[in-house]
């Protein structure tokens, strides 16, 4: 997190633990107001890769799971950037705005992504940047998030995935009551302070606990390789296509769709005790190994926490699922279904 808007969250209540927003002074009343109210949270757990140059669309086409010749400009799609096994490196958000793409993805992989990524440009005529220290990232989320961003003189775009460019902001609609801002570090303090006015300031958690309600996962670095595409639902999302050619891992991903092979699902788990990312899941009918992974987690507005797991279709079935390892805390899972994902 860039020190300058540290220091103004800082200034403005904010508890900042190892350059994270933990909360604005009463995390359990932030979380309340996620569920019933307006909040505006920094999502500093995000980070930004910018792509620049002639190459770029063909570039990302031929690397990440997602159609990406085909996002038009001023939208953003979810896709992924998987091994050659098919597993996931990193999950994305990608926005298109005229000649440039942005990459969104969870923070502690933004060093081995842009590192990794760097690695293929070879010859292509592109740079890629990290763009993080630049730009910072708000989340405003709620029943009067529109009215907030029109007060504060931003377009509010009218689809999700939509995109909207004003001055040195970037907004997008996540969902019917979300959307993101991305401006620049000279912006972001003065559009705080006017979104503050309708929306209540909120710690990153819950912002995550809303990513979990909505049911998109995040791969971070203690989920990295774990998965193929489908097991965390990112098909559902439009974030992988199948007409598309080759990209690193496709032939999995593709044998894995149409052969039916996708024994492990995401589920929207509940646990009295926290959840952690990467953290095991065990069935009480077969505790010899884990059947499970915690995917991204928070605490929740009710009490208790809640998060996104991958965990095998048999085992979610039957129950008795325990957190950690067998006789672990006692796990209560239902299936996501996500959205449709818009053309």
């Amino acid at each position: 997190m860039n020190a300058n808007w540290q220091e103004f969250l800082r200034a403005s209540g904010a508890r900042v633990d190892r350059d994270q927003v933990a909360d604005f002074g009463d995390a359990a009343a932030e979380l309340a107001a996620a569920r019933e109210a307006t909040i505006i949270a920094p999502l500093s757990h995000l980070g930004l890769l910018e792509l620049r140059g002639p190459d770029a669309a063909s570039f990302l086409h031929n690397q990440l799971t997602s159609d990406v010749r085909h996002l038009a400009d001023d939208r953003a799609q979810h896709s992924a950037w998987c091994s050659a096994k098919g597993r996931m490196l990193a999950s994305f958000l990608l926005l298109h705005c005229g000649s440039d793409y942005i990459l969104q993805l969870s923070a502690d992989l933004l060093p081995f992504i842009h590192k990794r990524l760097s690695m293929f440009v070879l010859r292509s005529r592109l740079s890629i940047s990290d763009c993080s220290g630049e730009r910072q990232l708000i989340g405003i989320a709620g029943p009067q998030a529109e009215s907030a961003l029109l007060s504060a003189g931003l377009p509010v775009p009218p689809a999700p995935l939509d995109v909207a460019a004003t001055g040195a902001s970037l907004i997008v609609r996540l969902d019917d009551r979300r959307f993101e801002l991305i401006t620049s570090l000279d912006t972001a303090s003065d559009l705080w302070r006017q979104l503050q006015a309708q929306a209540r300031p909120a710690g990153t958690a819950a912002w995550q606990w809303l990513d979990i309600q909505a049911g998109v996962p995040l791969i971070n670095e203690q989920t990295r390789e774990e998965f193929v595409p489908q097991m965390a639902g990112l098909d559902q999302l439009g974030a992988v296509s199948f007409r598309k050619g080759c990209y690193p891992g496709q032939e999995i991903v593709a044998r894995t769709q149409y052969l039916g092979k996708v024994k492990r699902h995401l589920y929207r788990a509940h646990c009295a005790s926290p959840m952690t990312a990467g953290q095991a899941i065990y069935s009480a009918s077969s505790p010899q190994q884990a059947c499970g992974i915690i995917a991204n987690a928070a605490a929740a507005p009710a009490g208790g926490h809640d998060a996104l797991a991958i965990i095998q279709e048999s085992f979610a079935a039957a129950g008795g699922l325990q957190l950690g390892n067998p006789g672990g805390a006692a796990i209560d899972v239902e299936p996501v279904v996500p959205p449709a994902a818009t053309p």
